[in-house]
């Protein structure tokens, strides 16, 4: 390996790792603010309606959505072109914990198949 291909090797692997430290902790923190609320009232459909209480957390929780949306369509079509494997993962982690994990996810797992 030549040290082009040396740095090039270490810049993913630090990227990836970034991906995974930053979509690890969003899921961390999802678990820890949203899922014992969710255990006490046992009410998931009431979890995801307060998600839009107001205008400005319907706008972040809207966004989000949008973001998930964009996200699976971008997963089915790099199926078909590219032959990227798994993606599915990424679209039902968008769902739970939420999309910034499965970007993350996602953003690992393309660089790994040499996308």
């Amino acid at each position: 390996m030549t040290d082009s291909q040396d740095a090039a090797a270490s810049s993913t692997r630090t990227f990836e790792g970034l991906y995974a430290l930053v979509g690890g902790a969003f899921a961390v923190a999802f678990a820890a603010l949203v899922v014992p609320a969710v255990l006490e009232t046992g009410d998931v459909v009431g979890a995801f309606a307060a998600g839009f209480v107001n205008p400005f957390a319907s706008g972040y929780a809207l966004d989000a959505i949008c973001c998930a949306v964009l996200l699976a369509l971008w997963v089915l079509h790099e199926r078909r072109r590219y032959g990227v494997r798994h993606g599915w993962i990424a679209v039902l982690l968008s769902v739970a914990p939420g999309v910034a994990t499965a970007f993350a996810f996602y953003l690992v797992l393309r660089s790994r198949q040499g996308r």
